[in-house]
């Protein structure tokens, strides 16, 4: 073949964009107007607590995250709220994937019967708050089935979620090939066995990126079972504050450790997406 019937078959070459947007789409210009943004709003918050006459603390904030002592290294209220964190989230997380996986089998399975609960179940956990349902959790469902607060924040932040994660997983789902689905039927493969070995290890490079998301999600959600006192990391700030009155501190603090989590797990999920890519 040609040299020109080759290129033409490329179509024409792709235009690189204008200079200016090169410019502004580098990495080190966003990383500046990342650092430029924070800086205003640590120097608002700065300014405005100096307008209140407000007494600036930092020197105490170390002994909320670690300490010395004779006994040796400790760790501090803020770090302990934030392993309370880590350990609620999970555990949501985990109850969440799992009800979330069941609802889009039930979404997918053709069964008018199944579909409809599903539906159902969609509609319903949609369209209630995240705070109305802890409250049904604790104060109606609690002295019923004899739940205490830290099962019933579960089950709150893991029935919310799986709402959102059912939908991720039946769009990855309907993600793959449908010759996938053919292909595992005619080496009579069972429904069941295409899901195990040929579907869901398929779906999992389209539902990485939105699954990060939902997970980042839930942890900042977390906070919110700090209404029914569960010892979390939000909990424990607002116990510190009522303490030592360090309201700016504490705050910037416990913001600094939500973000450093969830940037380390964002970082980390990325690394996951570049092993399950599969070239196109």
């Amino acid at each position: 073949m040609a040299l020109s019937e080759t290129a033409g078959l490329r179509g024409p070459p792709i235009p690189k964009p204008p200079v200016h947007q090169q410019v502004l789409n580098s990495v080190p210009v966003a990383v500046a107007i990342y650092a430029i943004v924070v800086g205003l709003i640590v120097y608002g918050s700065f300014a405005g607590a100096q307008n209140m006459g407000y007494n600036w603390q930092w020197y105490r904030v170390p002994q909320y995250l670690y300490s010395f002592t004779d006994d040796g290294f400790q760790w501090g209220e803020i770090s302990v709220g934030l392993v309370a964190t880590i350990r609620l989230s999970v555990l949501s997380f985990a109850l969440a994937t799992f009800l979330g996986l069941v609802v889009a089998l039930l979404r997918l399975s053709g069964l008018v019967v199944g579909s409809a609960v599903a539906v159902a179940y969609l509609e319903l956990i949609r369209n209630i708050p995240l705070l109305v349902l802890l409250y049904l959790f604790y104060y109606v469902l609690g002295p019923i089935f004899g739940l205490d607060r830290y099962v019933a924040s579960i089950l709150t932040l893991a029935v919310f979620h799986s709402a959102l994660i059912s939908e991720i997983f039946r769009a990855g789902i309907n993600a793959v090939a449908v010759g996938q689905w053919e292909a595992a039927k005619s080496i009579g493969m069972s429904t069941g066995q295409a899901y195990r070995y040929i579907i869901l290890p398929q779906s999992v490079r389209f539902m990485l990126p939105p699954m990060t998301g939902e997970m980042v999600h839930l942890i900042k959600s977390s906070a919110i079972v700090s209404v029914i006192a569960v010892a979390e990391l939000t909990t424990i700030g607002r116990n510190i504050i009522s303490d030592t009155y360090m309201s700016f501190e504490i705050w910037f603090t416990i913001a600094a450790v939500y973000m450093v989590v969830t940037l380390i797990l964002s970082v980390g999920v990325s690394f996951l997406e570049r092993k399950f890519t599969v070239d196109q």
